[in-house]
């Protein structure tokens, strides 16, 4: 069967791409393809459930823009079709003097970003939003949110499927073949015809990407696992909503910080550690050939090198409780290793260039039979409507 566009990857960008297509041209056929057998299993499915304002993103970015415009899709969305969500406001705090220049940054940041109402809040006021957390400097982002985006991508999938999409699941791709302005997807269950693929496949979107390639990619995804524990029921208290630290500029990673969920509980983390394999959620996941192409990609080499100190920092939190404990308690000194609880893991899709950059916004790139994006971290959950509709927008040219 002849298909207008197959989207590969049933994660909440996906999603939200196969939505903005239907919304815009009802009339095309559209299927969107998922190995598992579960929509929003890998990074939608295990990231923090913030809804991210827009605050560290570089002005006319790409995550600047989707952020911020996603932001407003997303809570109009939830509204809508009646999904929970909190918009608590959140505090990022400076735990040094060293900091408070970044801080001051950051800030500035936010109000390019359009960001009403983010301040600086003196220390007395940074008791009255998170009594239990120190810093010697904050500012306030009140448009800060959290939402289960599980829920919001299998709505989305809902609302998809209404519009006549169709959504295969348990269809591994595992091969496409272009010719002629078409291609072939092949799956182990069946093949699909197709004037347009959507690539979508986070952890594995250069992979598939390099199926629809010429020349090798100058790209390698770098699987990055972030490690949470949870707070103890009886010292939830400590936290009130979301406490995040000044983020070291050099590294593409927040730090360790603390967040209230919208399914219940407080999470403190994540750490970001190398994954021995691309799903690896577990320090005991490994992949011999994932984690020899990871080792030999000269852009990781080049990484390697220059953030070993910061990498092994990461790796020792992950293997001590007491070294994770110790960096929570720069933003909350009360807290004891006796506090926490293993909680869950999720692993970040990092594009990698050959020279060793770790692309810091988002990715799309396009050739005559298909749509790649080949980098869309965080904030890409509170972007994807946003991120979707311009993908659309790239789709339906063609069309």
């Amino acid at each position: 069967m002849l298909y207008d566009i197959i989207i590969i990857g049933g994660g909440i960008v996906g999603l939200a791409t196969g939505l903005k297509i239907k919304e815009q041209k009802p009339e095309l056929k559209v299927a969107i393809l998922e190995k598992e057998n579960e929509l929003a299993k890998h990074q939608t499915g295990n990231n923090s459930g913030v809804i991210h304002s827009g605050l560290y993103y570089k002005p006319g970015s790409l995550k600047a823009t989707n952020c911020i415009e996603g932001y407003h899709q997303l809570i109009k969305f939830c509204e809508e079709e009646n999904i929970p969500f909190e918009i608590t406001g959140k505090v990022v705090v400076a735990t040094r003097k060293e900091q408070i220049p970044i801080l001051n940054g950051l800030f500035q940041r936010g109000l390019e970003n359009g960001l009403e109402g983010t301040r600086h809040i003196t220390l007395d006021e940074l008791k009255t939003y998170e009594p239990y957390c120190a810093g010697v400097a904050a500012i306030h982002v009140p448009q800060t949110g959290i939402v289960d985006y599980k829920k919001v991508a299998i709505a989305i999938g809902e609302k998809f499927k209404k519009l006549g999409g169709e959504i295969f699941l348990g269809y591994k791709v595992i091969r496409t073949n272009s010719l002629k302005g078409s291609s072939v997807v092949e799956t182990k269950k069946q093949h699909f015809d197709t004037k347009l693929i959507i690539n979508c496949g986070g952890l594995y979107s250069d992979k598939v990407a390099q199926m629809n390639q010429e020349k090798e990619l100058d790209v390698k995804i770098i699987p990055f696992r972030g490690e949470y524990y949870k707070l103890k029921k009886e010292r939830e208290y400590l936290v009130k909503n979301l406490i995040y630290p000044v983020p070291d500029p050099n590294f593409p990673f927040l730090g360790v910080h603390f967040t209230r969920m919208m399914k219940g509980g407080v999470e403190a983390g994540p750490n970001a550690v190398l994954a021995f394999k691309r799903e690896g959620y577990k320090r005991s996941d490994v992949n011999l050939r994932e984690l020899s192409e990871t080792l030999a990609w000269p852009g990781f080499q080049k990484v390697a090198s220059k953030y070993w100190k910061t990498g092994f920092g990461e790796m020792y939190r992950s293997f001590s409780k007491a070294a994770f404990t110790k960096a929570l308690q720069e933003l909350i000194p009360d807290i004891q290793e006796t506090d926490l609880v293993d909680g869950g893991a999720g692993v970040r899709a990092q594009a990698c260039d050959r020279n060793g950059g770790l692309l810091d916004d988002f990715s799309i790139k396009e050739n005559q039979y298909a749509i790649n994006i080949l980098n869309a971290p965080s904030p890409a959950a509170t972007s994807s409507l946003s991120i979707g509709e311009a993908v659309s927008e790239l789709a339906l040219k063609r069309f």
